[in-house]
């Protein structure tokens, strides 16, 4: 595989993961309000890399699965990370009115919408996989397995731990720590989670488990830095939402206190380390290496 062909068979998956959207999201589940439901649709059909989900899907076919087959698990990856995202917009959160260059959830269906539109996606996240996983037939140690992992991810050790660190001043760790626990929580353990589901549903190797883990470690906090880096170089229209949000909430992140150029720096050794941690991973994994190189000094 050489890099045109990662970037092809990036788009090929990311279009297979929009196709799955789409679909779950014409098919209102039996009791939902049609107002909840069109909220939830608003965010999930907004756009955005899909990373988290067609890191699941490939991770799944390293090991041999079809993509049909782990695609309920990569949609709830997205489930999660958009909801996420809704509620990381809210007033009381991070308080911004543009996500993917639309206005936010709470913008567009006010704040109490916006809220249990998360809320249900975050459990229909689980939901979903397991009804549908169980149907196609996965072995059910897989399946609890995966899910094991999503659950910790999003948990009070997970997202939302790193929320409240990102959030809250009472729950403050020493300066030069800081970004570094904001990155594996808040960043970090969902693309962490979204390699990882994937290969434990097609039947990963222990080693290859372990050597995924500090892949999605890594790849986590190079992506969190590059973010830090873009509140500050990017533009609205670039980046799909408001930039400086980082500097005007006093934030500190990895620009506050290392600046744009040892940032970038860091960025890039925490790639070279994502692609280190795969040579204990059995099978082709050109194109998780080529995915790592290719998040440093990206535009969005």
């Amino acid at each position: 595989m050489t890099t045109p062909d990662f970037a092809a068979a990036f788009a090929d998956t990311r279009a297979f993961v929009e196709r799955g959207i789409a679909d779950l999201c014409a098919r209102r589940p039996e009791g939902t309000p049609e107002r909840l439901m069109e909220s939830m649709a608003y965010s999930l059909t907004a756009g955005g890399k899909r990373l988290r989900p067609v890191l699941t899907v490939q991770a799944a076919a390293l090991f041999g699965m079809a993509r049909e087959r782990s695609l309920p698990m990569a949609l709830a990856l997205e489930m999660i990370h958009t909801a996420s995202l809704i509620h990381d917009d809210l007033p009381a959160m991070d308080d911004d009115v543009l996500r993917r260059g639309k206005p936010t959830n709470h913008v567009r269906y006010g704040e109490a919408i916006a809220i249990l539109a998360g809320d249900a996606l975050m459990a229909w996240a689980f939901e979903y996989p397991l009804a549908e996983l169980a149907r196609l037939a996965i072995p059910s140690d897989r399946i609890c397995g995966a899910l094991l992992v999503l659950a910790n991810a999003l948990g009070p050790s997970g997202i939302c731990g790193g929320q409240v660190l990102d959030t809250d001043d009472e729950s403050a760790i020493p300066s030069d720590e800081h970004p570094w626990a904001v990155a594996r929580q808040k960043t970090g353990v969902l693309i962490r989670a979204a390699v990882l589901t994937g290969a434990i549903l097609a039947g990963a190797d222990g080693a290859s488990v372990d050597g995924l883990a500090r892949y999605g470690d890594h790849l986590g906090t190079a992506f969190q830095i590059e973010d830090d880096i873009l509140d500050v170089t990017s533009s609205p229209e670039a980046l799909g939402k408001t930039p400086g949000k980082d500097e005007a909430q006093n934030k500190r992140t990895f620009v506050s206190l290392f600046g744009v150029d040892e940032a970038r720096a860091l960025a890039r050794e925490e790639s070279r380390r994502a692609v280190e941690a795969l040579k204990a991973v059995r099978g082709d994994t050109f194109f998780f290496a080529a995915l790592a190189e290719s998040l440093v000094d990206r535009a969005n």
